[in-house]
């Protein structure tokens, strides 16, 4: 288990891979986004995105599930108050193999709160080229090691 005292300024965490299917896509689409373009391969090539994309909410999702896998599973995690910023830099296509990094950018302890401590993060996906994907930066709360 990593408490507070685990996470440091500068410890990164690799990403993935994971490859984006179209039934993802398309699953997901339905249930919590359903635009044409996240939904239907011709609506998707005469759009803007230039094929079938996932959603920005799905691509969050995803990189969500990936710093999960790395460490978030097995931390004493408490939550967060939200992200400072998402960025969706470009569209998430069907085939696109994700991987990228999360990297810890400050921890501290709470002062107003013994026990429980602040880790600042940035996170990032990109595809097997290289084009950046998704960008987050934000907050967890993080439990200490007990005594």
């Amino acid at each position: 288990m990593l408490f507070l005292e685990d996470f440091h300024e500068g410890q990164s965490f690799a990403l993935g891979p994971h490859t984006v299917t179209a039934a993802a896509i398309v699953a997901f689409a339905r249930e919590f986004d359903p635009q044409p373009f996240h939904l239907d391969e011709d609506a998707a090539e005469a759009s803007l995105l230039g094929g079938l994309a996932a959603s920005g909410w799905h691509s969050t999702a995803m990189l969500m599930r990936l710093m999960c896998d790395a460490c978030l599973s097995r931390s004493a995690i408490l939550g967060s108050s939200g992200m400072d910023e998402v960025k969706w830099l470009a569209p998430v296509l069907a085939g696109d193999v994700l991987a990228g990094t999360f990297t810890i950018t400050g921890a501290r302890a709470s002062a107003s709160r013994p026990g429980i401590g602040i880790v600042n993060f940035t996170s990032a996906l990109a595809d097997t080229a290289g084009t950046p994907k998704i960008e987050m930066t934000g907050i967890f709360f993080m439990r200490s090691r007990p005594s």
